[in-house]
């Protein structure tokens, strides 16, 4: 009776530690910033550039695998000095996907810029 009690501790502690894997993973708030000429453009290349950054962070940290989802970060303009922040009235979307949250703004020297964000955990 006493074994049979001590097994079932042990499978469930087994399951709480399987389920705290996550939590454990160590994980970063990556963004990217990409300028175009046409917003898909600056959209896709701020997403590429996001994609890649999460990838050099998984080396750099030297995780086995990584998973990506989806934050909200503030745009970032090139040029700070000129635009330190950027205005909701100059934002022409905001785009969803489930690695990449990405919001495009009119740009500056450029049409269209966009900035990516996503958080990025890693085992």
């Amino acid at each position: 009776m006493r074994r049979s009690k001590i097994a079932i501790l042990i499978v469930a502690a087994g399951f709480a530690l399987a389920l705290a894997g996550p939590a454990l993973a160590d994980c970063q708030v990556i963004s990217a910033t990409h300028g175009g000429n046409w917003q898909g453009e600056a959209l896709s290349m701020s997403q590429a550039l996001a994609a890649r950054s999460a990838n050099a962070l998984k080396t750099q940290k030297r995780w086995r695998s990584i998973s990506i989802k989806a934050q909200q970060v503030k745009p970032d303009p090139f040029f700070k000095t000129v635009r330190p922040e950027v205005s909701t009235n100059i934002i022409v979307g905001t785009y969803l996907t489930p690695r990449t949250y990405t919001t495009c703004w009119t740009g500056i020297t450029v049409p269209f810029v966009c900035t990516s964000g996503s958080q990025v955990c890693g085992k």
